[in-house]
């Protein structure tokens, strides 16, 4: 072994030593950031999951209405008309 190696072993271990602190905070800081991206996305599939099912309702309610033939048509759509949207 080449007699200046020692001395660069001996300076980097101190220099990994210091470097390895901040490195293991920026890590931190990134895998929080992931965590959190990935609640975000979760929370926007479970809304768009709860929209889809609501306009998959009244695509199945104006589905029965179209293809409803009883007199009562006009009231069924004037009482949709009247409530709430979801």
């Amino acid at each position: 072994m080449s007699p200046l190696l020692i001395p660069i072993f001996a300076l980097m271990i101190p220099i990994v030593a210091i470097l390895s602190g901040p490195l293991k905070r920026w890590i931190d800081m990134k895998e929080r950031a992931t965590q959190q991206a990935s609640s975000e996305a979760a929370e926007k599939a479970a809304q768009y999951a709860a929209k889809t099912e609501r306009l998959e309702q009244r695509v199945a309610v104006l589905e029965r209405i179209l293809t409803d033939r009883s007199a009562n048509l006009a009231d069924e759509i004037d009482r949709l008309r009247d409530s709430p949207l979801n």
